[in-house]
């Protein structure tokens, strides 16, 4: 299995099916790792090299326990804290979706939450995996002061339950 398998297969499990591999999503959204590795067939050393050479840092380990920072699609309890936001967040999509955003704002549609960047080029980045990307800018201080929880994964993404169109700026 080369590293590109391994790091998609272990976004599946840890993300999408852990109960396909008798794994079980424990607070924080932590698995064992002995039976993941078992269940993959990889050894630890493997799975280090995956999780070093993510850009995107969508794995932690921790000893012998492993996770995916976001983007679950099953019940989970990340254990995040809310947290204030920057003034604005970003978030990046594809022009066809942009009709939908327009009327409904942005929704976790399958995950738990909308996933928002930092910074431009992180989104830009996010919105290109279906072609060209289009950067909206969340206004994300004053959805917070609005009284919407922001949380932020380990590796700096920003996630909250849904954006209202009318925090919404496009380009």
């Amino acid at each position: 299995m080369t590293e590109k398998q391994l790091s998609h297969r272990l976004s599946y499990l840890l993300r999408h099916a852990p109960h396909t591999a008798g794994l079980t999503l424990q607070p924080g959204g932590w698995v064992p790792l002995v039976p993941l590795l078992a269940h993959l067939n990889v050894t630890r050393e493997q799975v280090e090299r995956v999780v070093a050479a993510c850009d995107k840092q969508r794995f932690a380990l921790d000893g012998e326990r492993m996770r995916a920072n976001q983007g679950h699609s099953v019940p989970v309890d990340l254990e995040l804290t809310p947290q204030t936001p920057p003034a604005v967040l970003y978030h990046g999509t594809f022009p066809g979706a942009l009709p939908a955003i327009r009327r409904e704002g942005l929704r976790p549609m399958k995950r738990h939450h909308v996933h928002l960047s930092p910074d431009m080029e992180t989104a830009r980045r996010v919105g290109a995996r279906r072609g060209p990307a289009v950067v909206l800018t969340v206004r994300a201080e004053r959805m917070h002061l609005a009284g919407w929880l922001f949380y932020r994964s380990e590796n700096g993404v920003w996630l909250v339950d849904g954006v209202p169109a009318e925090f919404l700026l496009e380009p």
